[in-house]
């Protein structure tokens, strides 16, 4: 069974930091590009950041670029967010997604990605 399964979410106080992870089962991740997406209360699901299955090509929301860095390693078959200078405003449900391995190049639209984990809760207060 293909699965996705998130971790390292919690409670930070702003400018701290968080290291999220993304770990498959049943599946090679190398083969996907994946995707970080976030869901606030009451708003949409917004796209955070992706890393690109053919050459590592990365992408980023402005409202993440330069605190924010995804990566991969595969030898773990895992992906990581870390997340720096954290703001009350990074609060929210994080999820990781694959998108369907015809599709390589990166996005931050939701409707571009086929599977998804359960999400892990990313909380920003002092």
């Amino acid at each position: 069974q293909l699965q996705l399964v998130e971790s390292g979410g919690g409670l930070v106080q702003p400018g701290g930091s968080l290291r999220l992870s993304c770990a498959a089962s049943g599946f090679t991740l190398d083969y996907y590009t994946i995707g970080w997406f976030r869901q606030a209360p009451g708003k949409e699901r917004e796209g955070v950041s992706c890393i690109s299955s053919s050459n590592g090509n990365t992408h980023y929301a402005d409202s993440v670029k330069g605190r924010f860095t995804i990566s991969r390693d595969n030898a773990k078959n895992t992906v990581y967010l870390q997340m720096n200078n954290l703001k009350p405003e990074d609060t929210a449900v994080y999820y990781c997604a694959t998108r369907s391995t015809l599709f390589r190049l990166c996005s931050l639209s939701k409707s571009a990605f086929a599977s998804w984990g359960q999400g892990t809760q990313v909380t920003v207060s002092s």
